[in-house]
């Protein structure tokens, strides 16, 4: 087994075990969802080391000694905070299957460019699919949140 830090606590994977099976299947983060298992739809989106990667795509051995944070953890983060918000107040999402993976893919932009241009936000949730919104409301909400965080909230 190979440690690294799941959500600031330590934790262990195989290193021939997906993250996105150990994460939902031993480790209790279900928040992280299942869906294409091939890295298109962004489902299984989490932070390694703050970066926005799709979880289906990593093995154990990609992740050892490194910080893995999951949807579960999103509200410890300042810009997570600021997005839940802001997806609350624009209505950004329906059904929420897509939900945690597009939030951690904005709070991993958020993270390293809060002031991300309009353009930016759009690439950035390039590889998460949503088959509810049509994007605009979930796009709403990105750009509110981007002015919560300029004003530091």
């Amino acid at each position: 087994m190979i440690g690294f830090t799941l959500n600031g606590q330590a934790a262990e994977i195989a290193p021939d075990e997906s993250l996105l099976s150990a994460l939902r299947e031993r480790l209790g983060q279900t928040g992280t969802k299942q869906a294409c298992d091939i890295g298109r739809c962004g489902a299984c989106t989490v932070l390694l080391e703050g970066h926005a990667i799709n979880a289906c795509l990593l093995m154990g051995w990609q992740v050892a000694g490194k910080a893995v944070t999951t949807i579960e953890a999103l509200e410890t983060l300042a810009e997570g905070r600021a997005l839940v918000r802001a997806m609350e107040e624009e209505n950004g999402f329906q059904c929420g299957y897509c939900a945690p993976g597009v939030m951690m893919s904005l709070v991993g932009l958020f993270t390293h460019t809060p002031d991300a241009t309009d353009e930016m936000i759009r690439t950035a949730l390039e590889g998460n699919l949503c088959r509810c919104t049509g994007y605009h409301s979930i796009l709403r909400g990105a750009f509110r949140a981007r002015a919560l965080i300029k004003d530091r909230i």
